[in-house]
């Protein structure tokens, strides 16, 4: 939720950042006149209560017929009270519904349009060429016995898949390496919920525009992560956070599901874009003004990780028409596919600034006592999809991947995987 001062003082800035997102500024007019009845509506409920109670103590000291003629006006004045307090009920409800459909505001500097005009900030090595034929990531992972669509497909449904020897071994591997960044980086461990109640995944900005992506279990009011940070999030809702010794920075373990509705046809090759996955997910609890610097760190952490992997990335400056609702800003990045001869989306990173704290009362007090909104970031230190860019950057012409230096004593040692295929193929 955005600053409900910013939008009183300074409505051309959410204008504004509303027309970066490609999003009407119509909306901030009705959020300001929303703005108003709230206000009005809750003057005069607390005009009237302020009378009711003067009334109260002019009963307790009168008598006889005043007692009584001021009794009947007590009780009308009930009743004014009463009606005054379910209008301000209504009047915030319909404030919150109106200003909930705003977006984050866009911090300056962030690139204006949609998805495809991002802006590279920089490139990190040389994509890999070969001198044979390269092979896709899901022919790789199968002649590895380390990828199993077909299974997935029998068991689940399409974009499920099985993990299988190696493929297994790699994204444990992979996330342990990650978890031990992060725990030198000063960074918490989580397991996190998978399944959250509906306001805390409201209150992080992923009921919006992509509410349909998200799995929903209508008999148990709950839904499906498709990322801890919605967890992490809620992890200190309506709680005030002591932040003096610095930012409180999680690290969230969790299995993640996406409907990945709209995407058909995209993507349906192998693992790049599944229905579930797991990741480790950076997440960050700091003051707003320390929330860039922040965000700089976190991408820093990321591509560290992706180096010592030995894959050739570009990081971009998000356009402002495609960041998520409470992104105010958020770097990619993306490993190069051999096979796609693309840049592909291996992490995200976001600075929320202090929109979904405010959605879920999340607050630290400050050297002078009072209490007010934190900042909270949220990057992917590392995911399933990293299999993707690994086998297909590393794969040799007898079939065979290394396995980068970083990354080996994960697998107790081992620096290379050789095509083995441990199950027989599904026989339709």
């Amino acid at each position: 939720m955005i600053d409900p001062v910013l939008l009183r003082e300074q409505p051309d800035v959410v204008r504004l950042s509303q027309q970066a997102r490609g999003l009407s500024p119509e909306l901030v007019d009705a959020a300001l006149a929303a703005d108003v009845a709230r206000r009005a509506a809750l003057t005069e409920f607390e005009t009237l209560r302020a009378e009711q109670n003067a009334f109260s103590k002019l009963v307790g000291k009168a008598q006889g017929d005043e007692k009584k003629a001021l009794l009947a006006q007590v009780a009308d004045l009930a009743e004014r009270v009463k009606a005054a307090n379910a209008a301000a009920n209504d009047a915030e409800a319909a404030y919150d519904e109106a200003v909930g459909v705003l977006e984050n505001i866009v911090l300056e500097g962030v690139p204006p349009g949609g998805e495809a005009d991002f802006v590279t900030l920089r490139e990190q090595g040389t994509p890999a060429t070969f001198a044979f034929e390269p092979k896709d990531h899901l022919e790789l992972g199968e002649a590895l016995g380390a990828i199993d669509m077909a299974r997935g497909a029998k068991v689940s449904g399409s974009r499920f898949y099985f993990l299988t020897g190696i493929g297994a071994r790699l994204e444990i591997a992979l996330m342990n390496m990650a978890l031990d960044r992060a725990l030198a980086a000063g960074f918490t461990p989580l397991i996190t919920p998978t399944l959250v109640r509906p306001e805390i995944m409201r209150g992080t900005g992923f009921l919006g525009a992509h509410a349909d992506e998200i799995y929903y279990l209508p008999a148990d009011d709950l839904y499906l992560t498709g990322t801890s940070e919605v967890a992490l999030a809620g992890f200190h809702s309506d709680e005030i956070l002591d932040l003096t010794d610095g930012p409180l920075r999680y690290a969230g373990w969790s299995t993640c599901y996406r409907r990945e509705a709209g995407s058909g046809g995209k993507d349906t090759r192998g693992i790049i874009r599944v229905h579930q996955f797991n990741k480790l997910e950076m997440f960050v609890y700091t003051t707003p003004e320390d929330a860039e610097a922040e965000h700089d760190r976190l991408v820093a952490w990321q591509e560290a990780m992706l180096q010592a992997l030995g894959l050739s990335y570009r990081v971009i400056d998000v356009a402002a028409g495609d960041l998520g609702s409470s992104a105010a800003r958020k770097f990619d990045i993306e490993a190069w596919v051999p096979t796609q001869d693309a840049y592909r989306e291996l992490t995200s990173t976001s600075n929320c600034t202090t929109f979904q704290a405010r959605r879920l009362n999340t607050r630290h007090r400050t050297e002078g006592g009072k209490t007010t909104p934190v900042a909270t970031l949220n990057g992917t230190l590392a995911t399933t999809r990293w299999i993707v860019a690994l086998l297909e950057t590393h794969q040799q012409a007898d079939g065979s991947v290394i396995i980068p230096e970083g990354l080996s004593p994960y697998l107790g040692g081992l620096d290379r995987i050789t095509p083995a295929i441990t199950h027989p193929k599904v026989d339709s």
